[in-house]
């Protein structure tokens, strides 16, 4: 049985509300990307608020930071007061904002968490089993190592970006 359109959208939609919600935004707010993401011609809030189902003030506010993120542009229409709203479709400037983002204070604070989690066991202070602090341990500093991997992932992504997409590609066309 072939799937219908609007099927595949809503799909579609539900995949990047699950995949920002990975990148620590909320679902709603890659429903709304995938939105405008989908359609040929920019939106008013009004349009994403019938098609993704969220409250017009939700829909106002994660237009908002996706805004502010650089990952969709509102414009105008001649002879109309709204605002209208399009997707950014440069992966590149799009996965170069997330990363930016993903530097901001709340999940530097949770980072921080970690580490500090992390110095505590190191530095011997923490009482009880020690089969179990060497267990946490191990656990806390893989998760530390990983972050600090994504880390230096992230400066060099948004590094590159004084290199131009043309020179990222050629660079990457020769590590191939």
């Amino acid at each position: 049985m072939a799937t219908k359109l609007p099927q595949l959208k809503q799909d579609f939609i539900e995949s990047l509300s699950q995949i920002s919600r990975f990148w620590g935004f909320p679902k709603g707010m890659g429903a709304i990307f995938a939105v405008l993401y989908l359609s040929p011609n920019p939106l008013a809030l009004d349009e994403i608020t019938a098609q993704t189902g969220l409250t017009k003030g939700a829909v106002s506010t994660e237009v908002r930071t996706l805004a502010r993120m650089g990952l969709v542009h509102r414009s105008s229409k001649l002879g109309d007061r709204k605002d209208y709203y399009e997707a950014e479709t440069d992966f590149y400037t799009s996965i170069r904002s997330i990363l930016k983002e993903r530097q901001n204070s709340e999940f530097d604070r949770a980072l921080r968490g970690v580490r500090e989690t992390l110095e505590k066991l190191e530095s011997g202070s923490v009482s009880g089993d020690e089969a179990e602090i060497a267990f946490l341990y191990e656990r806390v500093k893989a998760l530390q190592d990983f972050f600090n991997a994504i880390d230096s992932l992230t400066n060099a992504v948004i590094k590159l970006e004084s290199l131009g997409l043309s020179n990222v590609s050629k660079i990457l066309g020769v590590l191939k």
